[in-house]
């Protein structure tokens, strides 16, 4: 039974893929590097340091340590200044009352995000009073698909990952979610996630019981169908 929802943050709960875009993009283009929304796209879910390390490596570069820890911290301070002025109206379709209405039904809810910025963006935006546990990019050192983030968050919660939904935006994500052994809620273009137990555009209308309910039905019955797949067939020829 599902007992706990864990969350990415951008582009789930917060309008902030735009942010990392523009400060990415900067960075970019004063080392010389093309960057565009397809580069970006390959960024969700990673890193700080393995999102400069891909940029970098689009562009036939290296850098010393020095260099790799002035661009983070630059990056991440053009970001900050995009940020700053965040407020409710930042928060996706949806979002607020999706967590209010499965805090209100008795699940657990835990941030899962690689972002070190996590924490004081939800509470600019009037979130955070809703997470029982938090887990993001200063608690864990590993990029998705690497699952270590929704693990820890469910132990932080006191759960089995079985006992929880991953909701996410980005392939590496979804993946990470499989990986933890829990159930995937991909948001945005099914073509773009094709490994999530179901799709939504967004959770705007959406009820987490019965949300929930689909997708353990989706999932016993995609298991049943790999159980049977393996099965060999008994059927001789006539």
């Amino acid at each position: 039974m599902i007992r706990g929802f864990l969350f990415d943050l951008d582009g789930v709960l917060v309008d902030t893929a735009k942010f990392h875009f523009l400060a990415w993009q900067r960075m970019a283009g004063e080392l010389g590097i093309a960057f565009g929304h397809d580069e970006n796209e390959q960024l969700k879910g990673v890193s700080r340091r393995a999102s400069l390390e891909k940029i970098l490596a689009w562009g036939g570069q290296t850098l010393p340590e020095a260099e790799m820890e002035h661009w983070m911290t630059t990056k991440n301070a053009w970001y900050l200044e995009h940020t700053a002025s965040m407020t409710s109206a930042d928060v996706l379709p949806g979002a607020s009352e999706f967590l209010r209405n499965a805090h209100q039904a008795g699940y657990l809810i835990a941030l899962g995000s690689a972002s070190k910025n996590a924490l004081p963006i939800l509470e600019k935006v009037g979130l955070l009073n809703f997470f029982d546990a938090t887990v993001d990019g200063n608690d864990v050192t590993a990029s998705k698909p690497d699952p270590s983030v929704f693990l820890e968050g469910a132990r932080k919660l006191n759960l089995q990952p079985h006992e929880c939904v991953v909701v996410e935006d980005a392939a590496a994500g979804i993946e990470a979610a499989l990986r933890a052994g829990m159930l995937a809620l991909g948001l945005g273009a099914p073509e773009a996630l094709p490994q999530a137990h179901r799709v939504l555009p967004d959770l705007q209308g959406q009820d987490p019981r019965s949300l929930v309910a689909d997708l353990e039905t989706r999932a016993a019955a995609a298991h049943s169908a790999a159980d049977r797949a393996k099965t060999p067939s008994t059927n001789l020829p006539s």
